[in-house]
């Protein structure tokens, strides 16, 4: 049964599973769902496109693991915890046998549910803040939405919390689930316990932002937050968790405000003063994300602090010095997805299209499992013309980030997916653009712009790029670069549109060096030239 790439549908039955490939979800008859998600569902979805052929070892790393290098006892090991989540057992197997000396083969054939393929097209959903990270485009990683989790949620008086946050405070998706466990044992202990209750709402909203979680999640999280926010308004970390749940709905605005009144009620709130800098700069506002930055008290307790300076000083020109930090973040730290995504992102934006390449290559051998990366993959691929390559790797960031409007319209673009009406694509880009109003993302015009520009009107797609400048978005490199533009960017109004972003740039390059507050690294190369 395998399929051409342009042509898979989106839903399967196999045995008694029934596999939503758009939303990664594994559902077993009688409604319960089977945790299957990242690199065990595409290994899952790539088998049911190869039907009940024999799937050789080689053939699993060229297209669920590429292009990442692994070995075949990587390929055995999650082979083995797609077998755990499914249920199955290896010498009685239902849904995956293995073929001695040959490779994999599923168990009974796979077969297209095209009655849920026919579902009309859900409303437009904005894309969370991760990668805005997010709104997770490759054009968004000029910045992530940078999770900063305070030193402790807890106040000291309960194991259960302490050990909850060090395993929150780690930054890892299995760490931050047994974190979520430990916080709802305490919850039973003490049902109203708010330190508890914050530390589980952080926990959803890290799963939704920064492990791949759904939209569900983030909002429990905004609900718990606010609850805690009702019950004890002087607490500087439940405003700042109410930050972070707004952050990873794409309420910036909102994020931005929490933030703030965190930061007012507690001055020693590094995480918040980071969080808040993070989003001054998706604002546009670059000297009061730098001044925040610089502000922070205790900067090797930030997660990312050295990230989010290295975007503020790439987003106001000085390359070099945003280079050499970036560089040292994505040695330093192997292990952090925004780190593993900002260098290649970096590069691509310069122009650099080789070294992102291979950076892009070690960050994915690192086992980051991260829709931007694979959106970075999308876009490196269109620039080679390698179209099934793209189309591959916009499949693999839709499923990853199946709750965020923007990996959809890329799966679009790249024809992944079938396009929806021109009268669909105009509504989705009027309605990304009516939030920037109401204080979303501005990456949000950005995806307004390339619906618009699929739906063949090029004047909406240039009034949403100019919306979203307004709005604060600044990645002027970006634009040159990014091959989903190559058309736009031959309209005489596109020059407008960066010549705009570089007026704003101006300004507040103008505004950090009259405040005095340059890094010397800056200084230092800045003179050099």
């Amino acid at each position: 049964m395998a399929e051409a790439a342009g042509s898979l549908p989106l839903h399967y039955r196999l045995d008694d599973l029934r596999i939503d490939v758009a939303r990664q979800r594994v559902v077993r008859e009688g409604g319960q769902v089977v945790d299957v998600a990242g690199l065990s569902f595409r290994l899952l979805h790539y088998l049911i496109t190869q039907g009940t052929r024999v799937v050789g070892f080689d053939d699993l790393i060229a297209n669920v693991w590429a292009p990442a290098h692994v070995n075949e006892e990587t390929v055995t090991q999650r082979v083995r915890l797609l077998r755990q989540a499914l249920g199955d057992d290896g010498r009685q197997a239902r849904y995956l046998r293995s073929v001695r000396g040959q490779g994999y083969q599923l168990c009974s054939e796979p077969v297209p549910d095209a009655s849920a393929d026919t579902q009309p097209t859900p409303p437009p959903r904005r894309s969370p803040i991760i990668i805005g990270a997010a709104a997770l485009l490759v054009l968004a990683l000029s910045g992530l939405a940078w999770w900063q989790w305070p030193a402790a949620v807890g106040d000291g008086a309960s194991p259960l919390l302490e050990r909850a946050d060090y395993y929150a405070a780690i930054g890892q998706r299995d760490n931050n689930e047994r974190a979520l466990a430990l916080y709802r044992q305490r919850l039973q202990e003490v049902p109203d316990d708010m330190p508890a209750q914050l530390g589980i709402s952080r926990a959803l909203a890290a799963r939704a932002c920064l492990y791949n979680g759904n939209r569900n999640d983030v909002q429990q999280a905004l609900t718990l937050a606010q609850a805690v926010v009702v019950r004890s308004p002087e607490r500087s970390a439940a405003y700042a968790t109410l930050g972070y749940a707004h952050d990873c709905l794409g309420e910036v605005d909102a994020a931005l405000a929490a933030y703030e009144h965190a930061v007012q009620l507690d001055p020693d709130d590094d995480a918040s003063r980071a969080s808040a800098a993070y989003l001054y700069a998706r604002k546009g506002r670059l000297h009061d994300a730098l001044a925040s930055n610089l502000a922070v008290r205790h900067p090797d307790r930030v997660r990312f602090w050295p990230v989010q300076v290295a975007s503020n000083l790439e987003l106001l020109g000085y390359t070099a010095a945003a280079e050499a930090r970036y560089r040292r973040s994505f040695q330093l730290y192997p292990d952090n997805v925004f780190s593993n995504s900002a260098w290649p992102v970096f590069l691509y934006g310069q122009g650099r299209t080789a070294e992102a390449q291979a950076a892009l290559d070690e960050a994915m051998a690192r086992g980051t499992e991260h829709a931007a990366l694979y959106l970075l993959a999308t876009e490196l691929a269109l620039q080679r013309g390698d179209q099934p390559a793209a189309r591959s790797a916009a499949l693999q960031a839709r499923a990853l980030k199946s709750h965020a409007s923007l990996p959809g319209t890329v799966a679009w673009i790249t024809g992944a997916t079938p396009v929806p009406a021109a009268t669909v694509l105009r509504q989705q880009s009027a309605s990304l653009q009516a939030g920037l109003a109401q204080g979303a993302d501005p990456l949000d015009g950005v995806e307004a712009a390339l619906l618009a520009e699929l739906a063949g009107d090029r004047q909406a797609a240039l009034q949403a790029l100019n919306a979203a400048v307004a709005s604060g978005y600044r990645d002027a490199a970006y634009l040159r670069v990014s091959p989903l533009f190559s058309a736009l960017r031959a309209d005489p109004g596109f020059a407008g549109v960066l010549q705009s972003v570089q007026t704003h740039v101006a300004t507040e390059r103008a505004h950090v060096i009259a405040s005095g507050i340059l890094p010397e690294d800056a200084r230092q190369a800045t003179a050099a030239r």
